[in-house]
Parts: C-alpha cells; structure tokens; sequence
C-alpha cells in the first residue's frame, strides 16, 4: 500500500518551483527550469525581458509559441506582457519517463520581420509518484533444509520518478527467521534480498508472513508496501542455475511479431520434481508487451511493437523456478537497431503571404523546420526547393531554414507560387518526404495603362446627332483590382477656342467617345483630343492618347447663284445681237455650293425656256451659248430658266431666270413691262400698293414736276452744275466676282457681266464695248420702263446731232431703279444740269428729274445695230 504525504507539504514544494535562465550553449536562445506539474495559468517567464524584445510589438509581430517535434503544446506567450505562461499539465513521467534529463523544446515564433528563438524547458521532477509493487503479496517455498545464510531475492518496487524521487531503501518488518539486505544494480536501481538467518522449522511453523516496504527519497518522502508470504517446504537441496548471469540480444527494430530473441536456459540438478523449472519475468513494466518469455523453453519472442525511437534498449529480469519453490535469477538487456524507417518531417514554422511584387531578392519569406526521428546518418536531412522558382533554402540555426527570394516578382508575370520542399535523409536506402507551400504574390501599383492602338480616328457626317458614338479607347492594366481599373478622361484643351468638352466627351467607365454637338463640315473639318486613361493605384499612373476626329461632308448646301441673281432679288437682262451665230458666248450663269467634294460639283441645265432649240448651256461651264444663228423668225424677248444641280446625294439645285433680248439696239426694244410682270414677289406687290396710294396723293404734282422738267431740259441745254463725279468700279458680291470677257462674238460686241444688288425692282443691263474704255457704273438710277423708253427716244434723237468725234455713240449700260432713266449723247447738254468728267471719251450728266436724281454715262463708241 502506499503511504500518502501530507498535502500542505506537497502543494509548499510545488509552490517553490525556480526559474533559472540560461544561455544555450547552442543555439544561444533561453533555457528555463521548470517544475513539473505547475498550475495552468502560471509564469515561467518574461521571455520578451530575458531576450531584448519589445513586449507592446509581440502582438504586432504575430508571437507565438510552436513546439520543435510537434509534442504537446504546453505553454504560451502572453502577448501584453511578455510572460510565458503553462498552458496545459506538464507531467515529466509521460514526456520523459525515465530519462534522467527532460527537456521540451519550444520555439518562440515572431513576423515582421522573421525571427526564431529556441526555448529549453528543463523539467524537474517532483515526488508526485509513490513506490509501487507488481504484485500485492509476493510468495515463496523454502525448504525446511535451507542453510543460514540463504538469499531469496525480493521483487523490486517502481516509482514513475527520477533520482533522489524514486525508490531508495526498503524495510522489512521484524520476524524471527528473516533479515533484509538492500543492493544497487549496475543501473543504480536498489533492489533487496531476503537472507535467511535462523533454520526453519515446518513441524514448528510452516507459514510466515512478511511486510516488506519500499521508501523513496523525495520530500515529503513517499512509500509503498508488499506482504510476503514464505511456505516451509521439505528439503530441496539444488537451486536452478542460468548459464548466463547476463544475456545480452540485439534486434533490429520493427521486428515483426513472433520473432525469436534468444533462449535462456537453466540446470536443476535434483531429480524429479524438483529439477523441473519453470521461466518468467520476474519484474515486468510497461515493456511487458513487448516481449513474452516461453515458462518451459525458455524462449523470449517479440510480442510488441519494436521502435528504436520509443526505446533503444530494453533491460530485464528473468527468474528460473525449480518444482520445488527454489529460484535463480539472471539479467536479459535487448538491445534495438535503428532503421532508417522514417521519413524527414517538414514543418513551416511561418511564412509571410503574400509578398509584395517589389520585395527585393533575398527577401525572406518563411521559416521551415526539417526533423528525422532516426539516429545518425539516418537522421542526416539535405533540404532543396524543387522547380524553377526564384526561391531558396538558406540553411539557419539546425534543422532550421530560411526560405529567401532569389530574384525580382512580378505578379504579372505570375500571381502564385507553389513552392515544392523536398528533404532526403542520409539513410540506406534513403528516404524523401516533401511539403507543398502555396505563396501569393500581392499586387503593386507598377504598370500604367496602355491603349491598344497608338493612336485612334474617328470619322463622322456633319450634322451628327448630340450624343451620337464617334468611336471607343480602350487601355489595358495588367494590375489587380483597383490598380487595374481604368478610369477614361478628356485632356484640357481648346478647338477653335472653345473647350474641347463642348465638342466630345468620354465614358469614364467604357471609353465610348460620345459627340457633344451636331459637326458642321463647313465650319470645322477636322480637330484632335488626347484622352487619358489613369488606374486608381496609389499613386495612380496614368498614359495619353491622341484621338483624331475627322468631319465627312454632307449635302446640305444647294448651289448659290451668283449671276444672274436669283428669281425675286433684281430684274436681269442681257442683249444678244441679231447677227449672233451658233455658238456664240451669249451670257454666263455663275454658281457655287458651300460644301465639298462631288458635293459641290455643279452641272448647269435649262430647264424652260421662249424657244429651246435657240440657246444651249454648258454642262459644267454654266456659259449659255446660241445652237444656231439668230433669225428673223426668233422672238425678240427670250425667257431662259437655269437649273444648277450638285452631284451629292440627294442632289440639290437652285434656279435663276435669264432675261434676253436680240436686239442691236435699245431703240429696237420695245416695252419691258412683260418681262417683269412675271416677277412673283410678294414684295413688289406691297410696294405696288403703296405707290398706287401715292400716285393717288400726289398725282397733280407728279404732272406738273414732270412738265417742270421737260421744260426745263429744252431751255437750258446744259447740266446745272458741272464737276467731277467718280464712278466707282463695278460692284460684286464678296468672293463671287466672276468677269468673263472672253466670249466669241466680235471685239466690237464682247461685254461685262455685272450685278447690282438691293435693287427693289428690277435692273436693265445692255452690253458694251470694250474698245471704247467704257466703265461700269456702281450705282443705277430707278425708273419705270415706260418713263425710260420715252426718255430713251428723246436721247436716241439728239445723239443724232453732230459730235465732234463725228462718231455715232453707243449706249454703255444704264440700270433703272425708279420710274424712268434716260441717256444721252455727250453732245447733248441739257438745262440745269451737273456735268462731270468721268475719262476723255465719256461725260457724267446728272438730271433732277421729277425730284429723282437721273444717273446717266454717255461712252462714245460704234454704234451697235
């Protein structure tokens, strides 16, 4: 039975439990000194004081606490202060057993940057096991015959602890035939024999019981008993006697089950009975199921699993037991074989994932641990990275390496790692395990945007709907998330100075450039933006692309008629002499269109006209021409419809009457209100009304200024004033002017194609020479038709009375714009009039006329019939 301390006693040395720091001779790393079976919960330590840490930095950088062979953990870190704390029981008896150094290995774990340190926890006994017996009693026969003297060797007592805690000393209860003698074995173990000092006597008593207690030497010291019961037999004279005191067997481990050991033997040398022995372990522990031993041959045979790292060698005592009760004792030590019969173990103590794409090489990225729980060679480990990763084993502390970057990443390039780690033994044959390490490559903000093309167009009609697609960039990141996200955006600028984002804009999200405005080709052809595409990395990064939009014409603009001028604006006629012949240069329509290409080519037609075999048009040339030679037949007033057409699609075409007449001479012409009346104006009409009112107001006076004037002209034959006047040059509107003297007609009949403009009725135009130096003039005179044939014939008569050239004159061009204008001869001189000189062939006469100022230029030249 054992003997229990007292608990007060027992809790006052668990209490006094040391801690010692020490130096690793090794590793240089911390050892502390521990007592077993500590509370949870208790401090062993400030690792974070005893190595220089910073304790408020421990949780930062992830400390932790691993064990080295993957044992139980039983301890950890306070993160706050840095004390290293029991986390669950500590039992030396079921970590060490009896080993008589027990020493967990811990390893303190810490990121950011990577560090390791090896923690030793020494782990002291303490007497928390009393000595225990196999067996409850133990029996013995001894013959009445024995001699003093005789040894009968007692079983021995265990103890789960070491040193001065296990098993120290028995005693044996007081008796009168038995004393106790105590030994040590070679291992230190204490073992006793039972001598027999006083002969036995059956007849007197043959049964004796003994207590035997066994004392360890721990404080408070512990104990345990065994009762031994000794039968008196009769005489047995010869004890078994082994052939070895010491059998010694070495077995390879992992034997396999029923393999024979060895075979012990004993002689007897009685007869009978008495020489017949029997075999057992006389003390078997927790090796008991390792091994059996055969109780008649004597053979011991593997029962159990053999392993060289559970047990290297395994010491027994085996008992040799005659018929009789009489017993020997010898010693049987197995020694066991390592194998190389395990693989390398990987751990990976810490890894830093992922890892930025701009860490340097030789960056350090994880910690890995190699263990090989065979001896020797055999647990000699080579370590390598297998593959073509730029990675490395650097080797450390021992069985300890650093995985470290060997060149620059890119997460481009590759996003993951799966780091192959191989390690071999030194074994025969060798043996290989390997661990596969997944590392993600973290993204960095290292590539700007890059548009597919260098550089787009964008071609569009004018009068494009707003809003309406030009055309779409695109830039690629090869980053990850928001550092590869693209954000499109318009570059300030300016076209034609206005801000570029009146004109387009950009899908931020899409890059679909989107028109702002309706395009006018006419006004703006073509125009350039730089669209940028930026990322939302930090910094962002950003890259530019020029994107050109170029405007298509449409037909939108119907040609503009220059000359004559279109229908409804002024009242336009040409003289075609009668003596013209087929294909002569008549007149010339002249016409532009505003917009481009075949949009603005123009083709000339007549589309009505008095007679349409007379007059024929140039198709591209506009320049009307005679198809034959004029005839009596003809009619004198000829009414031409012109029809200018574009070549766009659909075309568009603009139309002008041309007024003719053939006649040599304005004396030839008749009456011209028919050409006008035709005129569908709606502004002539009111203009109409309003002089029918007048002329109804002022009728009498109208008469009488009428009169004033004839009578005057005939008293006074001179203008009433003279002086220069300066006639300007002919008028044209800005950039159309067009004056074509190159027609086929004679010299003496090729004229000047004029326009006169703001005319509110309409304007009469005859041909002139240009061999008399004849000048246009800029402004006309406004006269009815009627009031201008009379005057005309007034003029025609008087440029009959001689002139000093001798020469018949020859009326240059006189435009009415009133009711009437009259010509006349430089020989001519009316009253009250102003006379200016306008070149040495032509005079100036100006008439207050009926209130009007009459305009007239008088060229002497041929006359024209």
């Amino acid at each position: 039975m054992s003997k229990a301390a007292p608990d007060s006693t027992f809790f006052l040395y668990r209490g006094l439990a040391f801690v010692c720091l020490a130096l690793c001779p090794i590793t240089g790393d911390v050892s502390y000194s521990v007592p077993e079976e500590m509370k949870r919960g208790s401090v062993i330590g400030n690792i974070a004081k005893d190595l220089g840490l910073d304790s408020a930095k421990l949780s930062a950088r992830r400390a932790r606490l691993d064990p080295e062979d993957n044992s139980v953990q039983c301890c950890a870190v306070n993160l706050k202060t840095g004390e290293i704390i029991v986390k669950e029981r500590i039992d030396r008896e079921a970590l060490c057993a009896k080993k008589p150094s027990c020493v967990v290995k811990q390893e303190l774990v810490l990121e950011n940057p990577l560090e390791l340190h090896r923690i030793h926890l020494n782990i002291q006994d303490v007497n928390d096991n009393s000595p225990q017996f196999k067996e409850e009693s133990q029996r013995f026969e001894i013959t009445e015959s024995a001699h003093k003297g005789e040894r009968f060797l007692l079983g021995e007592a265990h103890d789960g602890d070491i040193g001065e805690n296990t098993v120290q000393t028995y005693s044996l209860q007081e008796n009168d035939h038995f004393k106790l003698e105590i030994n040590t074995r070679a291992g230190g173990r204490k073992y006793c024999e039972l001598i027999l000092y006083k002969e036995l006597d059956r007849e007197e008593k043959k049964d004796i019981s003994l207590l035997l207690t066994a004392f360890d030497g721990g404080s408070p010291q512990r104990s345990g008993t065994v009762v031994i019961h000794v039968t008196v037999l009769d005489a047995n004279d010869n004890v078994p006697v082994f052939s070895q005191s010491v059998y010694k067997a070495t077995l390879p481990e992992n034997s396999p089950a029923g393999t024979v050991v060895l075979t012990v033997s004993a002689i007897d040398a009685d007869e009978g009975i008495n020489c017949e022995i029997t075999y057992g372990f006389d003390h078997v522990d927790e090796n008991s199921d390792a091994f059996s031993l055969n109780y008649k041959s004597g053979e011991v045979t593997v029962t159990g699993n053999i392993d060289y790292e559970r047990a290297s060698s395994y010491e027994m005592q085996i008992s040799a037991k005659d018929g009789m009760g009489l017993v020997s004792y010898a010693t049987l030590i197995i020694d066991v074989l390592d194998l190389n019969d395990n693989a390398p173990i990987i751990n990976v103590k810490s890894l830093s994932n992922p890892i930025p794409e701009n860490a340097p090489p030789g960056t350090e990225v994880g910690i890995i641990n190699v263990q090989d729980k065979d001896s020797d060679r055999n647990r000699q480990v080579r370590c390598y990275i297998e593959s073509n990763s730029p990675f490395k084993l650097v080797p450390s502390i021992k069985n300890y390496y650093s995985v470290v970057s060997t060149g620059q990443l890119d997460r481009e390039l590759v996003s993951d790692y799966n780091i192959t780690i191989s390690a071999t033994d030194e074994g025969s044959p060798p043996l290989s395990s390997s661990k596969t390490v997944h590392l993600s490559v973290a993204d960095i903000n290292d590539n700007p945007p890059v548009f597919e093309e260098q550089s787009y167009s964008a071609y569009v009609s004018e009068n494009n709907q707003a809003g309406s697609t030009l055309c779409s960039v695109s830039a690629r990141d090869p980053d990850w998330r928001q550092n590869g996200t693209v954000i499109y955006s318009l570059l300030a600028a300016e076209v034609n100075g206005v801000p570029v984002s009146s004109y387009v804009s950009v899908n931020g999200d899409t890059g679909l450039i989107h028109a702002v405005r309706s395009f006018d080709y006419e006004q703006l052809r073509s125009f350039q933006v730089q669209v940028m595409a930026r990322d939302n990395g930090s910094p962002p990064l950003s890259s530019n692309v020029s994107v050109s939009v170029f405007i298509s014409d449409v037909n939108d603009n119907s040609p503009q008629i220059l000359y004559p001028a279109p229908e409804g604006s002024s009242f336009m006629t040409e003289l075609v002499p009668k003596a013209a012949h087929g294909g002569s240069l008549v007149s010339k329509v002249i016409a532009v269109d505003a917009d481009s290409g075949q949009n603005a080519w123009l083709s000339y037609h007549i589309v009505k006209s008095t007679d349409p075999g007379l007059f024929t048009i140039g198709l591209h040339s506009g320049e009307i021409r005679t198809q034959r030679d004029i005839s009596q037949s003809d009619s004198m007033k000829q009414n031409l419809i012109v029809a200018v057409k574009d070549n766009g699609q659909p075309s568009l075409s603009a139309t002008c009457a041309m007024y003719l007449l053939i006649s040599d001479n304005l004396a030839e012409v008749p009456e011209l209100k028919d050409i006008s009346y035709d005129e569908k104006n709606s502004k002539l009409t009111s203009y109409l009304i309003i002089a029918l009112v007048c002329v109804s107001t002022f009728f009498l006076t109208f008469i009488i200024i009428i009169l004033g004037v004839r009578f005057c002209r005939r008293r006074k034959p001179r203008l009433l004033f003279d002086g220069a006047v300066a006639i300007p040059s002919g008028y044209l509107p800005p950039n159309y002017a067009d004056v074509d003297g190159t027609g086929t007609l004679r010299s003496a009949y090729n004229y000047d194609a004029y326009l006169t403009t703001g005319s509110r009725t309409s304007d009469f135009k005859f041909v002139s020479s240009y061999n008399d130096n004849t000048l246009p003039a800029d402004q006309t005179l406004r006269k009815s038709p009627t009031d201008f044939l009379k005057a005309f014939d007034e003029a025609s008569d008087a440029s009959q009375v001689g002139t000093p050239s001798q020469k018949r004159t020859t009326f240059h061009r006189c435009s009415f714009l009133g009711p009437a204008t009259v010509c006349f001869p430089t020989n001519h001189t009316p009253d009250k009039s102003l006379k200016g000189s306008l070149s040495d062939r032509g005079t100036v006469w100006i008439y207050n006329y009926s209130q009007h100022i009459l305009f007239c230029l008088i060229v002497s030249g041929r006359h024209i019939r």
